[in-house]
C-alpha cells in the first residue's frame, strides 16, 4: 500500500499543498513552523479519522477558512482509489470515495492504513490510560474497519447511560419503591444490555489485538534495547472480576475467545457496581475504564522506565503494530514525525532498518542529517519546495516561489528524477471542492 498523491486545502497552515509520492522513503525537510507535521497529520487523519495532536477537528481548519479538504490517492495491490475528506471543524464532516459521496466518513476507513510514530507517543508509556486505549482502538479498527461503528455505538450508549445515572440518581435510588423509580430502573437495564453488547465486542477485539501484537512488541523492544529488561503487554479490564481469569491471560493462546462470555461478564459486573454507579452518577464498567499495561520485567513501564526505556517502548509499540498489520495483508504506510532527532544512534539505526523495509515511509525532519543514511530517501524541502537529490543538490530549481497576493505561480510543481512533486499555488487555481484562491500562510505555529 502506498499514497500516490496527496492534496491539502485549508488544512492547518496550508492553504494548498499538493504532493506526488512514490513507494519507498520520502523525507520532508524544513524548519519547524513550515507545515511538515501537518502533512503526516492529514494522512493519519484519512486513516483513522482522528489527529495524533488534538482531540477535536476545529484546529485542523486553517484560521479564516470554513472547512479543510484532505485528498489522498491510495494504491493497494495495484488498485487505485481516491479519498476526499471535507473537515468542517465543529460540524459534520463529509467524505467521498472516488466521485461517490459516502453516508458516513467512517466508511472510508480501511482504504488507507498508516502507522504513525511521533514525539507525542511518549504519552503512551508515561501518560494516562486514554493514550493506550487509543493505541489499541486504532489497531482494532485497522484490522476490522467495522469496529469504528461499534465504538461509535458504544460511546453513544455510554453517554446516554451516564446521563441517566447523573440526572436520575435520586429517582434510581428509590427503585421499585416508587413508580418513577421502577421506570428509571427499567430504562437503566435497557442501557445495560446495549452497553454490554457493544462493550463486550470492543473488549474481545482489544484482547485479540493485544494478544497478537504482544509478541511483535516484545521482539521489537529486544531489537531496540537488547540490554534492557524484557518488555511485554497485558490487558487490564474492568470485567476481570466477573469473567474467567484465563480470558485476560495474553500468554495463553488457548484462552477463551467468546463474546457471549464477555457480554455475560459485563452484565454481571454492572450488577455488582450498580449501587456505586448510582451514587457516583457515572458508568464504572466497560472498555472506557480498561488499560493496556506496559511491563518491563516485573515493573510497569510507567513510573519505572528510564527516559531511554520509555522511548524504546513507545517505538516498540508502533513497530509491533506495523509488524502485525503487514503480516495480515498490505504494508501500512509508515509515518515518522520528527522522531529521529529524539533517538540515540542505536535507536535511529533500528528504526531506519525497519523503515527501509516498508513499501512506503514518510518522514519529517528539521535537519536532513537527523535521518540515518541507511534510509535511502527522496528529500523534499518544504520551505523551498525542491526535491533534493542524493548528493544534496536540488534535482531542479524551485518553481513554487513566494508571490504577493494575486500573483501567479509560473509552474505547477518541482519534479525530481524519483517522481516526487511538491506544488503550491496562488491566485486562481482550481480547488477540487470549490473555487477558492490559495496561497500558503505561515502564521500558525505548526511543524
Amino acid at each position: 500500500m502506498f499514497v500516490r498523491s496527496a492534496t491539502l486545502v485549508d488544512f492547518r497552515s496550508w492553504e494548498r499543498l499538493s504532493l506526488d509520492l512514490t513507494p519507498g522513503a520520502t523525507v520532508l525537510v524544513g524548519p519547524n513552523g513550515h507545515g511538515k507535521t501537518n502533512v503526516l497529520e492529514a494522512l493519519g487523519y484519512v486513516a483513522t479519522l482522528s489527529s495524533h495532536r488534538v482531540a477535536t477537528d476545529a484546529p485542523l481548519v486553517r484560521t479564516g477558512a470554513e472547512r479543510a479538504l484532505v485528498r489522498a490517492t491510495v494504491v493497494n495491490h495495484g488498485r487505485e482509489l481516491t479519498v476526499d475528506l471535507d473537515i468542517a471543524g465543529g460540524r459534520a464532516n463529509r467524505a467521498r470515495l472516488g466521485t461517490t459521496p459516502v453516508r458516513r466518513p467512517r466508511e472510508i476507513l480501511g482504504v488507507l492504513n498508516t502507522v504513525l510514530f511521533a514525539p507525542e507517543d511518549l504519552a503512551m508509556v508515561r501518560g494516562e490510560p486514554t493514550e493506550r486505549r487509543r493505541f489499541l482502538d486504532e489497531l482494532i479498527v485497522a484490522r476490522s474497519p467495522r469496529m469504528a461503528a461499534v465504538r461509535a455505538d458504544y460511546e453513544k450508549v455510554l453517554r446516554q447511560r451516564s446521563a441517566l445515572l447523573k440526572t436520575g440518581g435520586h429517582t434510581l435510588r428509590r427503585g421499585a419503591a416508587s413508580e418513577d423509580g421502577a421506570s428509571a430502573m427499567a430504562t437503566l437495564e435497557v442501557w445495560d444490555s446495549r452497553l454490554a453488547a457493544f462493550g463486550a465486542e470492543i473488549v474481545l477485539h482489544r484482547l485479540r489485538a493485544a494478544r497478537d501484537v504482544g509478541p511483535h512488541v516484545s521482539q521489537s523492544y529486544r531489537d531496540i534495547a537488547p540490554a534492557s529488561r524484557p518488555a511485554y503487554v497485558a490487558y487490564r479490564s474492568s470485567l476481570a472480576e466477573s469473567a474467567p481469569p484465563e480470558m485476560f491471560d495474553l500468554a495463553r493462546p488457548e484462552a477463551p475467545d467468546d463474546g457471549e462470555v464477555l457480554e455475560a461478564a459485563f452484565l454481571q459486573q454492572l450488577s455488582v457496581v450498580r449501587a456505586r454507579e448510582i451514587e457516583r452518577g457515572t458508568t464504572l464498567v466497560g472498555p472506557h475504564r480498561d488499560d493496556l499495561d506496559l511491563m518491563l520485567g516485573t515493573d510497569p513501564a510507567k513510573g519505572f522506565a528510564s527516559h531511554g526505556e520509555s522511548w524504546s517502548f513507545a517505538l516498540a509499540l508502533r513497530l509491533g503494530a506495523f509488524g502485525l498489520l503487514r503480516g495480515e495483508g498490505s504494508d501500512p504506510v509508515l509515518l515518522l514525525d520528527d522522531v529521529f532527532a529524539e533517538l540515540d544512534r542505536a535507536r535511529r539505526t533500528a528504526l531506519a532498518r525497519v523503515a527501509a523495509t516498508a513499501e512506503q515511509v514518510l518522514v519529517t525532519a528539521a535537519v536532513g542529517e537527523d535521518v540515518p543514511a541507511e534510509l535511502d530517501a527522496v528529500r523534499i524541502d518544504v520551505r523551498a519546495h525542491e526535491v533534493i537529490g542524493p548528493d544534496g543538490v536540488p534535482s531542479r530549481a524551485s518553481v513554487a516561489t513566494r508571490h504577493g497576493a494575486g500573483d501567479a505561480v509560473g509552474a505547477e510543481g518541482a519534479v525530481g528524477a524519483e517522481g516526487a512533486v511538491a506544488s503550491e499555488r496562488a491566485g486562481g487555481s482550481a480547488d477540487p471542492v470549490g473555487e477558492r484562491v490559495q496561497t500558503r500562510t505561515e502564521t500558525e505555529e505548526d511543524r
